[in-house]
């Protein structure tokens, strides 16, 4: 069976409300878009008819993620809200519908489908690593070059290609 977890992007860009497709969701989403107005008896209806289920996932899958997403370097980026997401795709072993690039890339470097939603979404995955663009010289967790004394910029090191979603 197909599952596919909406992040807050989904609901912004009106996912849920044209389909009839079964969706899910954590609370910490919902709860973060349960402010919509507009369509908040659109969001009541959902979860009436069970197009929206919102379900949690266990602590396990979100300590894994978050361990992922510090290995990454996407961890920074990242609100408790996305941890969830992508934990509870993760323990569905679903589709995220997301066009958080973080989001997106800590999803599929644990091999997780991502399905954009208003972007083209990302082409590969890799890891955030800090460097000097004066020495060149990388380091882990720093702002300043502890060699010379320059500010440190960040790059993605691409880590493999991402095929295209169908």
């Amino acid at each position: 069976m197909d599952f596919r977890i909406l992040d807050a992007s989904a609901f912004y860009a009106g996912i849920p409300f044209g389909s009839s497709s079964k969706y899910y969701t954590t609370s910490l989403i919902f709860e973060e878009i349960k402010h919509i107005k507009k369509n908040h008896d659109a969001i009541g209806l959902l979860l009436e008819t069970k197009r929206l289920v919102v379900i949690d996932p266990k602590t396990d899958s979100t300590d894994f993620v978050i361990y992922s997403a510090k290995k990454s370097g996407d961890y920074d980026e990242l609100s408790r809200e996305d941890i969830s997401s992508i934990a509870l795709c993760h323990e569905l072993k679903g589709e995220l519908i997301t066009d958080d690039f973080a989001v997106s890339n800590v999803a599929k470097s644990l091999g997780l489908g991502v399905i954009p939603v208003m972007t083209s979404g990302i082409k590969t995955t890799g890891v955030w690593i800090h460097y000097c663009p004066a020495c060149k010289k990388s380091f882990p967790n720093s702002t300043v070059c502890s060699l010379c004394g320059t500010r440190l910029r960040k790059k993605l090191v691409k880590s493999s290609a991402v095929p295209a979603h169908k």
